[in-house]
């Protein structure tokens, strides 16, 4: 994981050439890991994926986008430029831009990790709106740095000159917000350490093995992680930009669901000697039940939680509504408590 700088008479050109090459290793290797990870979980996280997509879209610049996408060094994250020139483009897209195989690959992987994990526990909603906040936290407090370390210190070529790209710096600050409660220990190329520290130490371990990697990018990323853990602790309320992106997701997405529940409507009911008691025979559009992992009240069309992925058969899920007097029994044991009760 890094965000890498470079200088712009070695990496200036962007677009094109290496940028719209075809990997043979590397990226196939990020597809299937990709692939399997997706088809593992119940649920599949939307904003996960698309992050996973765009990040390898724009790197790869496939004929249908390359036109529209601007070029490498057009938006490599340079604080100089972004002050001087007021230039917004470098300072949202440079996440998304990577120089390498490799710097696409690691930062991808580690994406893939924690965005299944905290979106599966947060929800689509408030987990694209964490995204959205560190993205602009991380880069706004890297473009502080960087000022500050010129005026109060004159230290210019280093770091207010520099470009650099990368998503490193959002997945620094996601890494801080995953273990910011966490009581385990992490493994860090053979250092045991607290998983709440784990983005301290893996801070200096890049810094010092892995070289081109922005030390200010990766900094910038932990103090948003720290300001964003800080922010929601100090809010009572909803956040106003999750509340914002579900209810876009709902106005666009309401055709889907008027097409689901005529379909559901239409669908002829079980009959004859099939299995008394199951779900998919006694499910009842207004029943609800209780995910035990993160209490929350899912429609009992539904077999996996909406928001922890949890299967719901045999995880020990508790109905807040019983509407099947018979439980799963099946059609023999329901045939002989008939045959007792009516003396048959």
């Amino acid at each position: 994981m890094a965000w890498y700088y470079y200088n712009r008479s070695s990496n200036g050109g962007g677009g094109g050439g290496a940028w719209g090459r075809l990997s043979k290793g590397l990226l196939p290797l990020l597809a299937l890991q990709a692939a399997s990870e997706f088809h593992r979980i119940g649920r599949k996280p939307p904003v996960t994926a698309g992050l996973l997509l765009a990040n390898s879209l724009i790197y790869l610049r496939p004929a249908f986008v390359d036109r529209l996408l601007p070029t490498l060094y057009e938006v490599s994250f340079n604080p100089h430029l972004i002050l001087k020139h007021g230039d917004l483009k470098r300072f949202f897209l440079s996440p998304f831009y990577h120089v390498g195989d490799a710097h696409l690959f690691y930062n991808m992987t580690s994406l893939l990790w924690k965005g299944i994990q905290l979106e599966t526990s947060m929800g689509s909603a408030q987990f694209a709106s964490m995204v959205a906040a560190l993205l602009g936290m991380s880069q706004g407090i890297t473009l502080v740095l960087a000022r500050s370390l010129l005026l109060f210190f004159d230290y210019e070529a280093a770091y207010y000159n520099q470009f650099s790209v990368g998503f490193s710096g959002v997945l620094f600050a996601m890494k801080v917000v995953l273990n910011a409660h966490s009581d385990e220990y992490a493994y860090l190329h053979g250092i045991v350490v607290p998983a709440r520290h784990a983005a301290w130490a893996e801070l200096i371990l890049i810094q010092l093995f892995v070289p081109g990697v922005s030390f200010l990018g990766h900094l910038g990323g932990i103090l948003a992680g720290l300001l964003y853990l800080h922010l929601r602790g100090s809010y009572a309320g909803a956040d106003p930009l999750a509340v914002f992106i579900k209810k876009t997701f709902d106005f666009v997405s309401w055709p889907v669901r008027v097409v689901r529940r005529f379909l559901s409507f239409q669908r002829p009911r079980t009959s004859g000697r099939g299995r008394v008691g199951s779900s998919q025979a006694t499910a009842v559009p207004s029943g609800i039940w209780r995910c035990p992992t993160c209490t929350y009240d899912n429609s009992a069309r539904v077999d996996v939680c909406e928001m922890c992925s949890t299967a719901r058969r045999g995880s020990g899920f508790t109905p807040l509504r019983q509407y099947n007097p018979t439980g799963d029994l099946s059609a023999e044991e329901v045939r002989r408590r008939r045959l007792e009760r009516f003396g048959g």
